[in-house]
């Protein structure tokens, strides 16, 4: 759901989805977004983002969501799209065991892109496809594990832990926003007990998030 330009908003967060081509990425955020799936789908070329207003813990939160090309060629490109992101999540195809092996590799480029309190998530898409599974839940979880990041599963196909995914994350985001700026607050009023750590952040067109620009 869209918000109005008079809509009262907390939070405007910027996720950033890569992995590589034809894992799912775009399938998930059409269907997120517009609850919409599509069978085939061409990888993306350059970026595309998606906008979604929800609300978490009765936060109401802006969702800037974008999809970055999995193809070589766009590495550059794509690079400037993590700067000021508040999370990432790296996107591998349960069903492709190259997809799982290079999740090390965006997860390396991701944290030495993107901020150190940058929220970072690894999701296993097309969890419907059981019968041709290359990559178990176990292993995924082991692996994420030992990055200290969190593991979802999901598939687009069927809608099925799409909405949640996207809400766990957004939870974490809350967190470590909270937790930025108690550490940039004076003692006393870290301290004081009528602190609000959340303040209203007005709706925008501009796509600057955290504090930080995008570009």
């Amino acid at each position: 759901m869209e918000s109005s330009s008079n809509e009262h908003i907390d939070y405007v967060f910027k996720v950033v989805l890569i992995g590589d081509c034809g894992v799912g990425k775009s399938s998930l955020l059409l269907r997120y977004s517009d609850d919409f799936f599509q069978e085939s789908y061409l990888c993306t070329i350059g970026v595309d983002l998606r906008i979604r207003t929800i609300s978490v813990d009765d936060k109401r939160v802006k969702l800037q969501m974008w999809d970055t090309a999995g193809q070589e060629r766009f590495k550059t490109l794509c690079g400037h799209y993590y700067r000021g992101a508040e999370a990432i999540i790296i996107v591998f195809d349960v069903t492709s065991e190259n997809s799982f092996s290079n999740v090390l590799r965006w997860y390396e480029e991701a944290r030495q892109l993107s901020r150190q309190d940058t929220v970072l998530v690894l999701l296993g898409n097309k969890s419907d496809m059981a019968d041709s599974r290359a990559v178990s839940t176990e292993r995924a979880q082991s692996l994420a594990a030992s990055l200290n990041i969190a593991y979802f599963e999901s598939s687009a196909k069927l809608c099925d832990n799409v909405k949640e995914t996207f809400t766990a994350t957004t939870r974490k985001m809350m967190e470590a926003y909270q937790k930025h700026h108690r550490a940039h607050l004076p003692d006393d009023l870290t301290n004081s007990k009528s602190l609000h750590m959340s303040q209203p952040i007005k709706s925008s067109t501009s796509l600057n998030c955290f504090d930080c620009s995008i570009m």
